[in-house]
């Protein structure tokens, strides 16, 4: 792990500590982000890990039923888990076969609908994989990797919802932090594919 993404990711789980506004569990152990990694395909960015290494933030179900913000990593339903994972992707598709998304990048659109989704998921096989932090907020997978901006995504509507992790504690929970309408925030998407959808 990277000094300066273990810095991040250290500084946003402090951050979200001091806050007080959300649950704090033990953080992921060594072996716990291998049983993580191999089960589900992927590899934590360095903030990333380092930040569920300081401390797993828990949430409780809302009244109206809906699912914990906050990923388990530790002891999540795996089939949810995967949902969340699979988020991303799904609403890419649902608005190649609900609406009139397609990238330029995968060629010409096929006239038939199950074509143009088969061309899709192939495509999109092949894009970073994004990881969730807490309800629809990502960052990219990646050991080796640090300090990409945080992103709100929601079918192709994906916007910034952070500089990077740091940064998205303040503008998510709040605390000392540039707000986004200040000229200064300016994060600049680093994944491909995705810095293509955000608006």
């Amino acid at each position: 792990m990277t000094s300066e993404g273990a810095r991040l990711g250290a500084q946003a789980a402090h951050r979200l500590s001091q806050l007080g506004s959300v649950e704090i569990l033990p953080g992921l152990s060594d072996a716990e982000f291998a049983r993580v990694e191999a089960e589900f395909g992927f590899e934590f960015s360095d903030d990333h890990r380092a930040f569920l290494a300081a401390g797993l933030p828990a949430g409780r179900p809302s009244s109206t039923g809906r699912r914990q913000p906050w990923p388990d990593w530790r002891n999540g339903d795996a089939d949810g888990l995967r949902d969340r994972l699979a988020w991303p992707v799904d609403g890419v598709l649902f608005d190649v076969e609900h609406g009139s998304f397609w990238s330029e990048d995968w060629g010409a659109k096929p006239g038939v609908l199950t074509d143009a989704l088969m061309v899709a998921r192939t495509r999109l096989a092949e894009v970073p994989k994004m990881i969730p932090i807490c309800s629809h907020r990502y960052l990219p997978a990646g050991r080796g990797t640090y300090g990409h901006p945080v992103l709100s995504m929601y079918q192709t509507d994906i916007i910034y919802y952070g500089t990077d992790l740091v940064d998205y504690i303040h503008q998510e929970f709040g605390g000392p932090g540039m707000d986004r309408q200040d000229e200064a925030w300016d994060p600049k998407a680093t994944v491909s594919f995705w810095r293509d959808l955000v608006c």
